[in-house]
């Protein structure tokens, strides 16, 4: 089944395309992009008056199997197996309303997100495409702990990152420092070290496979970039020589920026624990000028929400974007930052992650122009997901020819 979009506004992932346009795509891929698209016989057409196209939106941090309360890890704790698979079903769907038509998932108990993953490739339920790490890997006791693999030392490390590659793991979710949501743990503080580190990249690496630390402390994000992660997550605690070592690795950054932000905005009134309020009023102007610096110098980056950390809920997606805008970043480049640069920190950008000929049709197109308003990604008109039309917020006008 093929369909055409005319007369439509396009931001490719890389640019805005100076005139509007057409484009065909069927249940495989973007068939045809301008003058050749017009000739095509199709099965449907939208006139895109009013409209802009992006390539589907990517969420490169979050965790299908919580749901944003105020305590999630206190939860996770009584959970079933069962429990966070019924969650993460309902999170994957919100994230597809919400135009994010790939998430990776950084972490999930019992490797929830890899079956999610399978399940929603098998055509079982419906839902963006995951790239999926399962359960984190971290120190004895280490921050987020009763969700991860425990492991000390290379042998053990090695042998938890082989156990994850086996399970069917896209990526490794490392703890490279303490964090915000485990109790009595400096966020700063540094966990695994360099050698672990590396040797869980070295696993990784064997297998075409990608990597990421989360890491707020100075020392655990020097440890990560030195050990060779792909994407250092959060990076709180950023200065100039850790943002030139970024730019010499190629090590992309995703910052999180909504998860304090909902923390500080709910506090103690939302139920949300003490310890993790006091972290985050320490942590956040600093996080918020280690973005900017990495921005403007020039570092790669990636968006990611950390959904379901407190009040940080699913389907919420636009509000990384905005607070980005907010703390100083270009709207071309926040866009940016959500489909090509995040689709390449995943490996997916051959297939993904910009509106080009060949490649899956995942397409948002909203109503205004997010180049000018990065919130008009909310006026969500359709949602395409490899093609099929998973989101129509206008029924009537997908006219069948």
């Amino acid at each position: 089944m093929k369909t055409k979009v005319r007369n439509i506004q396009l931001f490719d992932g890389y640019k805005l395309h100076a005139d509007k346009t057409t484009i065909v795509f069927d249940e495989k891929e973007i068939v045809a992009i301008g003058t050749e698209a017009n000739g095509i016989d199709v099965d449907h057409v939208i006139d895109g008056e009013g409209l802009t196209c992006l390539p589907g939106l990517m969420d490169c941090h979050v965790h299908l199997t919580m749901d944003g309360n105020p305590d999630p890890f206190r939860d996770l704790s009584g959970d079933s197996e069962a429990d966070g698979s019924f969650r993460a079903v309902r999170n994957a769907r919100k994230q597809l309303d919400a135009g994010v038509t790939t998430v990776r998932n950084v972490g999930s108990q019992h490797n929830i997100d890899i079956a999610l993953r399978n399940a929603i490739e098998n055509g079982l339920i419906e839902g963006p495409r995951v790239v999926a790490s399962g359960k984190p890997i971290v120190m004895t006791g280490g921050h987020g702990h009763n969700m991860a693999i425990e492991a000390d030392g290379v042998d053990e490390v090695r042998k938890a990152a082989r156990t994850q590659l086996k399970a069917g793991a896209d990526l490794l979710k490392l703890m490279a420092t303490g964090g915000v949501m485990t109790p009595g743990v400096d966020p700063g503080a540094t966990q695994f070290d360099e050698v672990e580190l590396r040797c869980a990249c070295t696993e990784a690496s064997k297998t075409g496979k990608t990597t990421a630390a989360h890491a707020q402390g100075r020392d655990g994000i020097k440890n990560s970039i030195r050990a060779g992660i792909t994407t250092v997550e959060h990076g709180i605690y950023l200065d100039e020589e850790l943002i030139e070592m970024m730019l010499e690795s190629g090590t992309y950054l995703v910052p999180t920026l909504s998860a304090p932000f909902y923390i500080a905005e709910n506090g103690l009134e939302g139920g949300i624990p003490q310890y993790a309020i006091d972290k985050t009023k320490v942590v956040m102007n600093d996080h918020k000028k280690s973005f900017l610096e990495a921005y403007r110098a020039g570092v790669k980056i990636a968006a990611g929400t950390d959904a379901g950390t407190p009040f940080n809920h699913h389907g919420d997606f636009p509000k990384e974007l905005e607070l980005m805008v907010e703390y100083g970043m270009d709207e071309v480049d926040a866009l940016r930052s959500a489909t090509v640069i995040a689709a390449d920190a995943m490996n997916i950008l051959k297939k993904t992650g910009s509106v080009e000929e060949k490649k899956a049709a995942d397409l948002l197109l909203v109503e205004g122009n997010p180049l000018k308003n990065v919130s008009d990604v909310r006026n969500i008109a359709y949602v395409f997901k490899e093609g099929i039309c998973v989101v129509d917020n206008r029924e009537k006008s997908l006219q069948k020819v």
